[in-house]
């Protein structure tokens, strides 16, 4: 699995189905979105996450959102694929973000009612779902001048609202694991950059963010 910064991670053969997450393609560079993930990189790098997340002055929000939503989905990929030696059938039979949540998965076309099942299977079928949506044109379009679907920003929060299942699942399930691998603080500050973001543009609901609801406090004073 490669990420964003070009590391690779090969998940460890067994531990999950040999088809591994394939990052969104790369932003082409030259192009207006690849402008906009450079101004997001050099703002994250001011630590300003607050500010970073904000809509650049003149930016179209849909392709704000776009970027970013591309750029945490390469995230947490990559994040998820240090720790898939850990989360496996046996240690995580059920998709779970301690023992208060527990998900179900469902696509709406090939899954319709929701099926239990193992974490990392739930995570499987959530990131081929995402990349799916994200190699869709008509859905991310990549050319300038193409418009945005009308229901763009409810497809966003779908993803979203599932990519944070994966935080969820990992913080819950898998912290001690990414402490021995020295992971925590990159771990954290991917997850308060996800955080600022769905809350600056309210696309996840409140409800949904409960299972992390006090690592989200926490998180959020240190800022103030």
């Amino acid at each position: 699995v490669k990420g964003l910064t070009g590391k690779v991670f090969s998940p460890v053969s067994g531990s999950r189905s040999s088809k591994t997450f394939k990052p969104k393609k790369n932003i082409p560079e030259g192009s207006h979105q690849y402008e906009l993930l450079k101004h997001a990189e050099a703002t994250l790098g001011s630590g300003n996450l607050r500010q970073a997340v904000m809509l650049p002055e003149g930016e179209d929000l849909n392709e704000w959102i776009a970027v970013n939503t591309v750029d945490f989905f390469n995230q947490i990929n990559m994040l998820y694929g240090t720790i898939t030696e850990f989360c496996t059938e046996v240690s995580c039979p059920v998709m779970s973000a301690g023992p208060r949540y527990e998900y179900h998965w469902a696509d709406g076309t090939n899954i319709k009612k929701p099926i239990k099942c193992s974490a990392p299977k739930y995570i499987d079928y959530l990131m081929t779902w995402v990349q799916d949506q994200l190699d869709d044109e008509t859905l991310f379009p990549s050319k300038i001048g193409v418009p945005f679907p009308k229901n763009f920003m409810s497809v966003a929060k779908t993803i979203l609202k599932r990519l944070f299942r994966v935080y969820a699942h990992i913080y819950h399930q898998h912290f001690d694991s990414v402490m021995r691998l020295q992971e925590e603080a990159h771990l954290n500050t991917s997850f308060k950059h996800f955080i600022f973001f769905v809350q600056e543009f309210n696309l996840i609901d409140r409800r949904e963010l409960a299972p992390l609801q006090e690592l989200i406090e926490k998180l959020g004073s240190k800022d103030r």
